[in-house]
């Protein structure tokens, strides 16, 4: 079997050794005699997994004892909603930073919550960037600021955070453990799991637990964080799933250690920004200065160049390189797990195009 070099945005690339670890164990795991999709998420095969997991993230993430590290269904998308009913109270106002797509759709879902100030809006500024420090407009008192630290759309992402008053909150989905950070600025992270963490329709959380404690009694049980803290985010059914291979890419991490993967990260980034920077053919859509290492956004001289490059890409086995269908272009995405092999088949497959099309 062929693996292809895969550039999507999410679901996303994984790491090979978690895959096949995976198909090992898919049938009898751990001589069981079942799978762990088949096993009851009570039983001791299965508890072993999610504490793993947790713990494995509290290491990652450097967390105190003060932080919960929760996985709740639904990605990143239910996080929109179940952070400001949870600590967006009646009379409060959240700062929202608006800084592309992702933003934008958090910001939509807190309004219907409750009071919001956008505290800074760059979402349609050409070329993309997010905002400055010095650019945001916080109110005094804010129950919270909620930030996008890296924009999967268009290419851009935050290299240093803001200090602020209100708890800070951030959307890490497409570069969460790409990159140290320190987890002490933020009250809530949250992030859907697959572009950097494993598979889709799940979310990891860590949130402060005595910022939990804001929620109101009216919350349903579900979506509050506090019944996933008081009960390991068992309250239900879990995607077990999900969260076994999660657990897996926790290990792959831990093994790699964040530092040397955020390393790799900018020398892979470096390397096809480069190529776009060699010439007049290709034009990179994000500010220098905010340029993501995780999803790299360009341009063609024209839209049916563009079409052309990504079928040729295709046929060159470099998959998934049509930027989003909201603003075109190229997008390719290299998360934590894409090998350098595919980031040097993609710029030597840049050059020649170049050659025959420039």
């Amino acid at each position: 079997m062929a693996r292809v070099f895969n550039f999507n945005a999410g679901p996303a690339v994984l790491p090979l050794e978690v895959l096949q670890e995976a198909q090992v164990e898919l049938l009898d795991f751990k001589s069981s005699g079942m799978s762990i999709m088949e096993s009851s998420h009570r039983g001791k095969e299965y508890d072993a997994v999610h504490a793993e997991a947790a713990a494995n993230f509290k290491k990652l993430l450097n967390c105190s004892d003060d932080y919960a590290v929760l996985f709740i269904a639904g990605g990143a998308s239910m996080q929109f909603a179940m952070a400001p009913m949870n600590l967006l109270n009646a009379g409060q106002t959240a700062d929202y930073v608006n800084s592309g797509a992702w933003a934008g759709k958090a910001v939509k879902e807190a309004k219907l919550i409750g009071q919001v100030n956008v505290a800074a809006d760059c979402a349609k500024d050409i070329p993309t960037r997010v905002p400055s420090e010095q650019e945001l407009k916080l109110t005094p008192g804010a129950a919270y600021v909620h930030l996008t630290s890296n924009e999967t759309i268009s290419g851009a992402q935050w290299k240093t955070f803001p200090k602020t008053e209100a708890p800070l909150v951030a959307d890490m989905s497409s570069d969460i453990l790409s990159r140290p950070f320190d987890i002490n600025q933020f009250s809530l992270i949250y992030a859907g799991a697959q572009k950097n963490l494993g598979p889709s329709g799940i979310a990891l959380v860590v949130i402060r637990k005595d910022l939990a404690e804001r929620a109101s009694d009216k919350i349903p049980a579900i979506l509050k964080y506090t019944t996933y803290i008081k009960k390991n985010s068992l309250y239900n059914t879990p995607p077990c799933f999900s969260i076994y291979i999660m657990m897996l890419v926790s290990r792959w991490l831990l093994k790699q250690g964040v530092a040397t993967v955020y390393q790799r990260n900018v020398e892979k980034a470096h390397k096809i920004y480069a190529a776009i920077d060699a010439g007049n053919f290709y034009k990179g859509t994000a500010v220098r200065e905010y340029r993501s290492d995780m999803n790299i956004t360009f341009r063609l001289p024209s839209e049916a160049l563009e079409e052309q490059f990504v079928k040729a890409a295709s046929q060159a086995n470099l998959k998934g390189l049509k930027g989003h269908r909201s603003v075109g272009g190229i997008r390719a995405s290299v998360y934590n797990a894409f090998p350098m092999e595919g980031i040097d088949a993609l710029v030597i497959f840049m050059q020649e195009f170049e050659k025959k099309n420039g």
